[in-house]
């Protein structure tokens, strides 16, 4: 098994008072969920899909049972907000990495429903590994509008795919070979509806260390205005294949706070 360093961080924002973003960080999979919905609903909708990916953190697991765990998600959402009216309506967006089995050699499956993003950085060159189920995305994709007008447009948050929806959004997942040295980052759109790709290859490359990197983006998007919640999972892949951490930041405030420095 390829060995990764993984660093994450989460903030509420500038602006919001309850953060409805949840991450998963595990050993075989690590995600991204940030929920919709408003009074609280959209905590519980990012809770319960992450509740159900977390099942998927295990051996020689098969690209299609991230399919199947996120349809029972959008099921589970459903069911809750039938039972729970006052949360009618809930939803959320769900973006990963994770390690899959196929043909008995180890790939990465990289998954996605909504506006949440993954990034593959490789020898200092960052790539979006996901493609946005949003109105601007299909602006942009006919030609209508440019990416920096879309990071202004009136629908920039209007999602067209999500869990929590009937019929059941259908799950883009992308298979890629493992190669060591590269990164990938996992984030709300709370990052980059603050700052450019090339400012989060920018911060990058200037960080190697995953948990400095999440906690520099984080912090970043936050200066920038931090008008959303703002959650950032980075997997570093070994190049020796034999280093394997966990770090993670829930408050990257709190340290500020505490005579921290904001880089």
């Amino acid at each position: 098994m390829i060995g990764v360093a993984t660093g994450a961080c989460t903030d509420v924002g500038a602006v919001r008072s309850l953060n409805e973003d949840r991450s998963y960080v595990g050993t075989h999979l690590w995600a991204v969920a940030d929920g919709m919905g408003g009074h609280a609903a959209g905590e519980v909708a990012s809770d319960l899909v992450v509740s159900q990916l977390r099942a998927l953190d295990r051996d020689h697991l098969e690209q299609s049972s991230i399919v199947e765990v996120l349809m029972q998600a959008n099921q589970t959402v459903l069911d809750y907000g039938r039972r729970h009216p006052e949360a009618a309506g809930l939803g959320s967006t769900v973006t990963g990495l994770a390690r899959v089995d196929i043909g008995g050699a180890e790939h990465w499956a990289v998954f996605n429903v909504g506006d949440s993003r993954v990034y593959r950085e490789y020898e200092g060159v960052l790539s979006r590994a996901t493609l946005d189920h949003s109105e601007v995305e299909e602006l942009i994709l006919q030609g209508i509008i440019t990416a920096d007008q879309a990071r202004h447009h009136s629908a920039r948050s209007v999602v067209t795919r999500s869990i929590g929806t009937l019929p059941a959004p259908q799950v883009d997942v992308w298979v890629l070979p493992q190669t060591p040295g590269e990164r990938f980052v996992i984030c709300s759109d709370g990052l980059t509806n603050e700052l450019t790709d090339e400012e989060i290859a920018q911060i990058l490359n200037r960080c190697d260390d995953p948990e400095l990197a999440a906690k520099e983006l984080v912090d970043r998007a936050w200066q920038a205005g931090g008008h959303d919640n703002i959650s950032v999972v980075v997997v570093a892949v070994a190049d020796d294949d034999d280093r394997t951490d966990v770090d993670e930041i829930t408050n990257p405030r709190s340290s500020l706070a505490a005579g921290g420095s904001q880089g």
